[in-house]
Protein backbone atom coordinates (compact mmCIF):
# COMPACT_ATOMS: atom_id res chain seq x y z
CA UNK A 1 0.00 0.00 0.00
CA UNK A 2 1.47 3.38 -0.94
CA UNK A 3 2.29 6.00 1.64
CA UNK A 4 0.30 9.21 1.35
CA UNK A 5 2.40 12.22 2.34
CA UNK A 6 1.07 15.71 2.98
CA UNK A 7 3.10 18.73 4.03
CA UNK A 8 2.77 22.46 4.59
CA UNK A 9 5.01 25.40 3.75
CA UNK A 10 4.48 29.18 3.70
CA UNK A 11 5.27 31.13 0.54
CA UNK A 12 6.27 34.76 1.08
CA UNK A 13 3.15 36.75 0.11
CA UNK A 14 5.14 39.20 -2.00
CA UNK A 15 6.59 36.28 -4.03
CA UNK A 16 3.42 34.26 -4.67
CA UNK A 17 3.06 35.30 -8.32
CA UNK A 18 6.68 34.42 -9.06
CA UNK A 19 6.39 31.12 -7.17
CA UNK A 20 3.35 30.15 -9.25
CA UNK A 21 5.16 31.17 -12.45
CA UNK A 22 8.10 28.90 -11.55
CA UNK A 23 5.67 26.01 -11.29
CA UNK A 24 3.87 26.73 -14.57
CA UNK A 25 5.46 24.44 -15.66
CA UNK A 26 8.25 23.00 -13.51
CA UNK A 27 11.40 22.25 -15.52
CA UNK A 28 11.31 18.87 -17.27
CA UNK A 29 14.49 17.63 -15.57
CA UNK A 30 13.00 18.29 -12.12
CA UNK A 31 9.75 16.56 -13.07
CA UNK A 32 11.82 13.55 -14.17
CA UNK A 33 13.70 13.51 -10.83
CA UNK A 34 10.46 13.58 -8.83
CA UNK A 35 9.16 10.63 -10.84
CA UNK A 36 12.50 8.77 -10.63
CA UNK A 37 12.40 9.20 -6.84
CA UNK A 38 9.15 7.26 -6.79
CA UNK A 39 6.76 10.09 -6.00
CA UNK A 40 3.49 10.13 -7.90
CA UNK A 41 0.13 11.84 -7.76
CA UNK A 42 2.04 14.90 -6.55
CA UNK A 43 0.07 18.13 -6.14
CA UNK A 44 0.64 21.54 -4.59
CA UNK A 45 -2.27 23.67 -3.37
CA UNK A 46 -1.89 27.37 -2.63
CA UNK A 47 -4.16 29.05 -0.09
CA UNK A 48 -4.60 32.55 1.27
CA UNK A 49 -1.56 34.35 2.57
CA UNK A 50 0.84 31.93 0.89
CA UNK A 51 -0.21 28.76 2.69
CA UNK A 52 1.09 25.92 0.52
CA UNK A 53 -0.09 22.33 0.98
CA UNK A 54 1.67 19.53 -0.87
CA UNK A 55 0.57 15.95 -1.35
CA UNK A 56 2.13 12.91 -2.99
CA UNK A 57 2.09 9.14 -2.86
CA UNK A 58 5.09 6.83 -2.82
CA UNK A 59 5.89 3.21 -2.06
CA UNK A 60 8.91 4.16 0.08
CA UNK A 61 9.07 7.75 1.34
CA UNK A 62 12.48 7.33 2.98
CA UNK A 63 13.95 6.08 -0.31
CA UNK A 64 12.28 8.90 -2.25
CA UNK A 65 13.66 11.46 0.23
CA UNK A 66 17.14 9.95 -0.01
CA UNK A 67 17.05 9.91 -3.81
CA UNK A 68 16.10 13.59 -3.98
CA UNK A 69 18.57 14.57 -1.24
CA UNK A 70 21.38 13.05 -3.35
CA UNK A 71 20.18 14.51 -6.65
CA UNK A 72 22.15 17.51 -7.98
CA UNK A 73 19.08 18.48 -10.05
CA UNK A 74 16.82 18.50 -6.97
CA UNK A 75 19.48 20.31 -4.90
CA UNK A 76 19.70 23.09 -7.50
CA UNK A 77 15.90 23.38 -7.72
CA UNK A 78 15.47 23.46 -3.93
CA UNK A 79 18.22 26.09 -3.57
CA UNK A 80 16.41 28.20 -6.15
CA UNK A 81 13.07 27.75 -4.36
CA UNK A 82 14.30 28.29 -0.77
CA UNK A 83 14.03 32.12 -0.85
CA UNK A 84 10.30 31.84 -1.61
CA UNK A 85 9.47 30.38 1.82
CA UNK A 86 8.90 31.90 5.26
CA UNK A 87 10.34 30.42 8.46
CA UNK A 88 12.24 27.65 6.75
CA UNK A 89 15.65 26.33 7.66
CA UNK A 90 17.17 23.97 5.12
CA UNK A 91 15.90 22.66 1.81
CA UNK A 92 12.15 23.07 1.31
CA UNK A 93 11.76 19.42 0.28
CA UNK A 94 13.34 18.27 3.54
CA UNK A 95 12.22 20.93 6.02
CA UNK A 96 8.50 21.16 5.21
CA UNK A 97 6.09 20.55 8.09
CA UNK A 98 4.50 17.11 7.66
CA UNK A 99 0.77 16.83 8.30
CA UNK A 100 -0.86 13.85 9.98
CA UNK A 101 -3.56 12.04 8.03
CA UNK A 102 -6.71 11.62 10.11
CA UNK A 103 -9.14 10.41 7.45
CA UNK A 104 -8.97 8.55 4.15
CA UNK A 105 -12.21 7.55 2.46
CA UNK A 106 -10.97 4.39 0.74
CA UNK A 107 -9.39 3.06 3.94
CA UNK A 108 -12.55 3.58 5.95
CA UNK A 109 -14.84 2.21 3.25
CA UNK A 110 -12.66 -0.90 3.08
CA UNK A 111 -12.72 -1.31 6.85
CA UNK A 112 -16.49 -0.82 7.06
CA UNK A 113 -17.40 -3.70 4.74
CA UNK A 114 -19.06 -6.33 6.91
CA UNK A 115 -20.23 -9.83 6.11
CA UNK A 116 -23.98 -10.01 5.42
CA UNK A 117 -24.55 -12.06 8.59
CA UNK A 118 -22.81 -9.55 10.90
CA UNK A 119 -25.11 -7.77 13.36
CA UNK A 120 -25.75 -4.12 12.73
CA UNK A 121 -25.43 -1.35 15.29
CA UNK A 122 -28.15 0.73 13.60
CA UNK A 123 -30.73 0.07 16.32
CA UNK A 124 -28.42 1.37 19.08
CA UNK A 125 -27.48 4.49 17.14
CA UNK A 126 -31.10 5.15 16.18
CA UNK A 127 -32.11 4.81 19.81
CA UNK A 128 -29.45 7.22 21.06
CA UNK A 129 -30.15 9.76 18.33
CA UNK A 130 -33.88 9.61 19.06
CA UNK A 131 -33.26 10.70 22.65
CA UNK A 132 -30.79 13.45 21.69
CA UNK A 133 -32.29 16.94 21.51
CA UNK A 134 -32.66 18.44 18.09
CA UNK A 135 -32.61 22.09 17.09
CA UNK A 136 -36.42 22.15 17.04
CA UNK A 137 -36.74 20.65 20.55
CA UNK A 138 -34.22 22.94 22.28
CA UNK A 139 -35.54 26.05 23.96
Amino acid sequence: MPARVCFELRVRPELIDEYVARHTPVRAEMLAEIAAAGRRNYSLFLGEGGRLIGYYETDDDAAAQAYLAASPIAAAWEAEMAPFFLDLEGRPDQAATPLTEVFHLADQLGASVRPASAPSDHSASAESSASAPTESTRS
